[in-house]
């Protein structure tokens, strides 16, 4: 018995929606953003004298380095959340700071950010900068280094920040890393100094 032309455009319809119903969703999964990093001091360095040097003096030399504890970011030894930088240049007799941050913080802008410039009276004392190569020793080398020095103190004070600060001194030939037990060097009252250049060990402070 054939069946009514009706009856087959009802049955149609019906059997599309059953058939959309066993059809099972496709979930969009969206990845997880990683978990930010801390890097070395040569790595936040490098990085800030690439814009140094492009973007502002391409005589730009190192005057100085120093990390930033940031708590957004965990402590690795030998790295840091941020750094901050200062370049100079012979040709503008001035001086610049540059921030490197891995996240967006009170403070600090991600990524590599330039600062104000500021007069620079030339290489004397404290103020003396050094071309980027001599910082050949990254910070991660240089803890260790320092650790090897620390002994007791380190075991006495588990869990304390290390810090550290880039520069060239007038007591040591090469700039050195000065690997500091505390959040900065005023208020430590244990570093230890290692060659940028070479990563031998000079001295410790108490």
């Amino acid at each position: 018995m054939p069946i009514p032309k009706f009856t087959t455009l009802m049955v149609f319809p019906l059997l599309l929606m059953l058939a959309g119903c066993d059809a099972t969703p496709t979930a969009t999964v969206k990845e997880a953003p990683k978990p930010v990093e801390a890097v070395t001091g040569q790595s936040a360095l490098y990085k800030m004298y690439q814009v140094a040097h492009s973007g502002w003096a391409p005589d730009a030399q190192v005057l100085s380095c120093i990390s930033v504890h940031l708590a957004e970011v965990p402590q690795v030894a030998g790295k840091a959340g941020a750094w901050q930088a200062t370049f100079t240049s012979d040709s503008l007799g001035k001086k610049r700071s540059y921030s490197y941050a891995v996240v967006e913080t009170e403070g600090l802008h991600k990524d590599v950010f330039a600062g104000q410039e500021e007069s620079w009276s030339g290489k004397q004392g404290q103020e003396s900068s050094f071309l980027i190569q001599a910082a050949s020793v990254d910070t991660d080398k240089a803890y260790k280094t320092a650790l090897e020095q620390a002994g007791d103190y380190d075991k006495k004070n588990p869990g304390m920040n290390i810090s550290f600060l880039l520069e060239k001194t007038p007591k040591f030939p090469d700039p050195a890393w000065r690997v500091v037990w505390g959040e900065s060097v005023g208020t430590s009252n244990f570093s230890v100094y290692v060659d940028a250049s070479t990563g031998a060990f000079l001295e410790k402070m108490r």
